[in-house]
C-alpha cells in the first residue's frame, strides 16, 4: 500500500510532528511504501521519502502564508499531483487537509484525517492572534468536512469537535514509545549539565506559548520557593511568541532553567532528571509530554484542563487557574 503522510512542519519541536515520525517508521517497517510531505522539515526520514512543498522563511510570513494556503494554486496542484497513484492519505493538520481532499475528489485516495485541535482563540494575547486562531479554526474545520474517517487523540477533541461541526469522529490516543521512556532511564547527565546537585527539579517541556500558561507555572513556584530552598524549575521549549517569552525571562530568577529547544533524543534523559512533571497549560489535545513522564515513573501536576483528565493517571489536577492549590500540589510530592 502507498501511504502519504501529511504534517506542516515536520520538526521535533512539535508534538504533532513527532506523532507522525513514528507513524511514518511503524506504516514502513509494516512494508508499506511511505512518503512524509511536509512545507519543510528538519527530521531524516528513516525508511520512508520525503517531500518537502516549501514556505516563507520568516515566521509572520510563515503564518500568512498556512492560513491561506489555498490562494497558492500552483502550490497547492503541485502538492495534489504527489499524490497521484497513492491509496492512502492522512493529513495531520490544516492546510495539509486541502491537498489530502482535493487528492481525494482528483484520484480517489483515501483521505484520514487526525484531529490534533486548535487551541481556544481566547487564551491568545491580544486581538490579532485571537482573530488568526479563528480563521484558523474554522478553515480547519471546514476542510475536515470530507475526510472518509477522522481520528480525534483524544475524547475531549473528539466531543469540541462534534459540538462546533456535528462531526463524529473516532478516538486514538497519541501511543507513547514505552522503549524510549522507561523508569530505568538516568537523568545525571542532565543534572550536572545545569549544576543541579541534589535539588529537587519540576519539569516542563512544551512551546512557550500563553496558552501553555507557562506564566502560571513560574507564579506556582515562586510560592513553593518560600516554603523550600532546595528546588529547580527547568523549562524545555522552544520561544514561538517573542513578547511572551520575554516576559516570562524578565519574571524568572537563578533557579528558573531556560534549556530551549532540546533535541528529541535527549528527552527522555530530562524526565528522568526531574522528580515532579509540571504544566499549567490551559488547553490541551492530548499532552504528549505529560504521558512521557508518566511512562518515565515521574508523577505529574496539571491544571484540569483540555485532554489532562484522559492523560493524567499518576499525579494530581489541580482547578485551572488555582495557582496557589497548584503549588501546594507541587509541594506535595517535593515533600
Amino acid at each position: 500500500m502507498k501511504v502519504a503522510i501529511l504534517t506542516p512542519t515536520f520538526s521535533h519541536f512539535s508534538g504533532i510532528d513527532r506523532v507522525v515520525e513514528g507513524q511514518a517508521e511503524d506504516f514502513a517497517k509494516k512494508g508499506h511504501q511511505v512518503t512524509v510531505i511536509a512545507f519543510e522539515s528538519t527530521i531524516e526520514p528513516k525508511g520512508y521519502e520525503l517531500k518537502l512543498l516549501g514556505m516563507p522563511k520568516n515566521q509572520f510570513w510563515q503564518r500568512l502564508y498556512r492560513l491561506f494556503f489555498f490562494l497558492d494554486v500552483k502550490k497547492v496542484n503541485g502538492g495534489v499531483k504527489m499524490l497521484e497513484g497513492f491509496d492512502t492519505a492522512i493529513s495531520h493538520f490544516y492546510p495539509m487537509n486541502i491537498i489530502a481532499e482535493k487528492a481525494r475528489e482528483k484520484y480517489g485516495v483515501k483521505y484520514l484525517a487526525w484531529n490534533p485541535g486548535v487551541c481556544f482563540p481566547y487564551l491568545y494575547g491580544n486581538f490579532l492572534e485571537r482573530t488568526y486562531m479563528k480563521i484558523f479554526n474554522y478553515y480547519t474545520n471546514k476542510t475536515l468536512k470530507k475526510a472518509d474517517k477522522i481520528y480525534s487523540i483524544s475524547k475531549f477533541l473528539a466531543a469540541e469537535l462534534k459540538k462546533e461541526t456535528g462531526i463524529d469522529s473516532m478516538v486514538s490516543y497519541i501511543k507513547v514509545d514505552k522503549e524510549r521512556f522507561n523508569p530505568r532511564i538516568r537523568g545525571e547527565k542532565i543534572r550536572n549539565k545545569y549544576g543541579i546537585k541534589k535539588e529537587k527539579v519540576v519539569l516542563f517541556v512544551g512551546r512557550l506559548s500563553p496558552h501553555k500558561g507557562v506564566h502560571y507555572l513560574i507564579d506556582a513556584f515562586r510560592i513553593v520557593r518560600k516554603s523550600k530552598s532546595n528546588v529547580k524549575l527547568l523549562i524545555v521549549g522552544k520561544p514561538t511568541f517573542d513578547g511572551y517569552y520575554s516576559k516570562l525571562k524578565q519574571s524568572a530568577d537563578k533557579d528558573i532553567i531556560f534549556a530551549g529547544f532540546v533535541d528529541d533524543k535527549e528527552l527522555p534523559e530530562y524526565y528522568a532528571a526531574c522528580d515532579i512533571y509540571a504544566t499549567c497549560s490551559l488547553w490541551e489535545g492530548f499532552d504528549l509530554p505529560a504521558a512521557e513522564a508518566q511512562h518515565t515513573g515521574k508523577p505529574v501536576v496539571a491544571f484540569d484542563a483540555g485532554s489532562h483528565k484522559e492523560v493524567v493517571k499518576k499525579g494530581k489536577l489541580v482547578k485551572t487557574g488555582d495557582v496557589e492549590g497548584f503549588a501546594n500540589a507541587l509541594l506535595e510530592y517535593i515533600g
